[in-house]
């Protein structure tokens, strides 16, 4: 499977700018993660313990947290809801090791459909303004949907650039 990677429009409205940089955010790190092995997933660049793998899963998690549970107020689904969090605050992180690159694959995409659905779903009732379920725990004020999209945004770009040095760092591939 080869990722096709969409540049965001040049002039749409507001909703559709943003969900398509969060699109191509999204399309860039399967790129960066795309035709890796088990063990070339799980490959740390030292001294960091984070891996490409790890940020599949991470991202698969913040997908099923920020637009079911937080902006709907909906379970996560599996495996977020059986993960024992209190051992492991970091269990996506950790666990993706034991993960095959199939299934860290299927956890991201199927997160992401499901994040779509629930954007789309926002979007109908109240468009960007909508608030959030689930409140900010400092300031116990909703968010928005904009604000969501921002901030998701912002995890995936800041984690594309953690993926360009891990995958350089596994087999010297560079590139956007």
């Amino acid at each position: 499977m080869t990722t096709q990677r969409t540049d965001p429009p040049l002039a749409a409205d507001e909703a559709t700018t943003l969900v398509a940089f969060l699109d191509y955010h999204r399309d860039t790190l399967r790129l960066k993660a795309e035709g890796l092995t088990a063990e070339q997933l799980a490959q740390p660049l030292p001294p960091s313990s984070l891996t490409l793998g790890a940020l599949l899963k991470h991202v698969a998690l913040n997908e099923a947290s920020w637009f079911g549970r937080v902006l709907h107020g909906r379970p996560m689904g599996e495996p977020w809801d059986s993960a024992d969090w209190d051992a492991d605050a970091d269990w996506e992180m950790t666990s993706a090791k034991d993960d095959s690159p199939e299934e860290l694959r299927r956890l991201m995409d199927e997160a992401v459909e499901q994040a779509r659905r629930n954007i789309d779903e926002a979007l109908d009732a109240g468009g960007l303004d909508r608030l959030s379920v689930t409140p900010s725990r400092r300031e116990g004020t909703p968010f928005t949907l904009r604000w969501i999209l921002l901030h998701m945004i912002e995890e995936y770009a800041r984690h594309n650039g953690h993926a360009d040095f891990l995958r350089e760092a596994i087999d010297g591939v560079t590139g956007e």
